[in-house]
């Protein structure tokens, strides 16, 4: 994945003009028509490279870790969705604290000063961490498929223990899959203007067949295979969706019409029975819209993600493929554009943080939960403590007062309130996923 890191930061085509016109091959106006660019763009050019490099490795730092924080800490919140979302926050931050330094690093310096070992290491887990990305992003498509297409059997199937054993699949074949990488990877020497030998990591393939066969398989497992596979999963979960939708209007529609019928029961007219029914139907209504609300939002949310993965990983896989068919022409792709390239790259390391937070309210619910400072739990359990026992002694001296009096309250004549207000609703019938948002 790392073909272009160093080799193309270091040489480009202005460095070779200056070394022919050095050594007297090409004529004075030629040098004179192409020297190239004055100090200052490039001093630009590198100070902003540094801060975006820079930016970027603090988000995706910071996101990630407090991904991994609120879903380690927060019990509630591990569900099977959660799980593959903790697994793709880890490969993230493993693209952060091992890409990034190792290419940056190295670009300002001119020279990979750490060692031929740290440059397989570097090669190699990068390769892992953009596989498992994509596995789990796979995963995640299919498991929302079948609760959401096929609810009734995927409960059998679909529990913490079997995802457990999916995402270490995916570790496993990560693992396995990008062994060519360590086993192709080597620092090659070159010469600097100054006669100095520098380094730079590199893949260095025994030919052009395997090099080219090597970079197809990439194309198909971690790029059109999985795209087509969620894309499908998808576009299937957004046609239930839409079924779901035209079922609630139609329901509402019927339930609409029958209401004026059954204004003229009185209240002593019956036991209470039709209008517990009615009651229910009412708040299951609403239960069953607010899940569907929850349902497309994580479902945007999911999509969103897999759109800026595609979208930041799509140059790299281009390139790589170009650079592997037609090396010559993709070296004029050199300097600052290679280097904007592999930044995008790193940008969908720090995306999935800054989309849960803003995409998913459970989960800000969540990290506001884990996060808050023990003295003000304990302030919270503290008045919630005696709201509980004030709460006791009024709800007592009611009972006490209503067994005098005879009468009953709705929780003890068996029927839920009318006001749903302050009741709170959590969809079962799929089970517990990242969408179970309370309303």
């Amino acid at each position: 994945m790392e073909t272009f890191t160093i080799h193309d930061m270091l040489i480009n085509s202005t460095e070779l003009n200056k070394i022919l016109c050095s050594i007297g091959v090409k004529n004075i106006s030629d040098c004179d028509s192409e020297q190239g660019p004055p100090p200052e763009p490039k001093d630009i050019n590198q100070t902003v490279r540094i801060i975006l490099y820079s930016l970027i490795f603090l988000l995706s730092v910071l996101g990630n870790s407090l991904i991994i924080a609120v879903l380690v800490r927060n019990k509630r919140m591990r569900t099977v969705t959660n799980l593959f979302l903790l697994s793709l926050a880890v490969s993230d931050l493993m693209v952060s604290l091992v890409c990034i330094p190792f290419t940056l690093i190295p670009n300002l310096m001119k020279d990979f000063i750490f060692g031929i070992s740290i440059c397989k290491l570097v090669m190699y887990f990068m390769g892992v961490s953009v596989s498992v990305s994509t596995f789990n992003l796979v995963a995640i498509s299919l498991e929302r498929y079948s609760a959401i297409c096929n609810p009734l059997t995927s409960r059998a199937w679909q529990t913490k223990s079997h995802a457990a054993k999916v995402i270490t699949a995916t570790w496993v074949a990560s693992l396995i899959l990008m062994l060519p990488y360590p086993i192709s990877s080597t620092l090659k020497s070159f010469t600097r203007l100054d006669n100095s030998t520098g380094h730079m990591c590199r893949l260095m393939w025994p030919n052009s067949v395997i090099q080219q066969s090597w970079y197809v398989s990439l194309l198909l497992l971690l790029f059109l295979i999985p795209g087509i596979v969620m894309m499908m999963a998808y576009g299937l979960i957004s046609l239930e969706l839409y079924r779901g939708i035209k079922f609630e209007l139609s329901s509402r529609k019927s339930s609409r019409e029958r209401q004026p019928s059954t204004g003229s029961i009185k209240p002593g007219d019956s036991d209470g029975c039709y209008l517990h029914t009615f009651l229910v139907g009412r708040v299951c209504s609403n239960s069953s819209t607010s899940n569907l609300m929850a349902k497309k939002r994580v479902i945007r949310m999911l999509l969103v993600i897999v759109f800026l993965f595609f979208l930041c990983w799509t140059p790299v896989y281009v390139v790589n493929a170009w650079q592997a068919f037609d090396p010559r022409s993709a070296y004029r792709l050199t300097g600052a554009p290679i280097s904007f390239i592999h930044l995008l790259s790193y940008i969908s390391a720090c995306v999935n943080p800054i989309i849960y937070c803003f995409m998913n309210k459970r989960f800000r619910q969540g990290m506001l939960a884990t996060f808050t400072c023990c003295q003000c739990t304990k302030r919270g359990l503290g008045r919630s403590s005696s709201s509980g026992r004030s709460a006791g002694t009024r709800m007592t001296r009611g009972d006490k007062a209503q067994s005098k009096t005879g009468t009953k309250s709705p929780e003890h004549n068996g029927h839920t309130p009318p006001s749903g207000a302050s009741t709170q609703f959590t969809y079962t019938g799929i089970r517990g996923s990242a969408w179970s948002e309370r309303t």
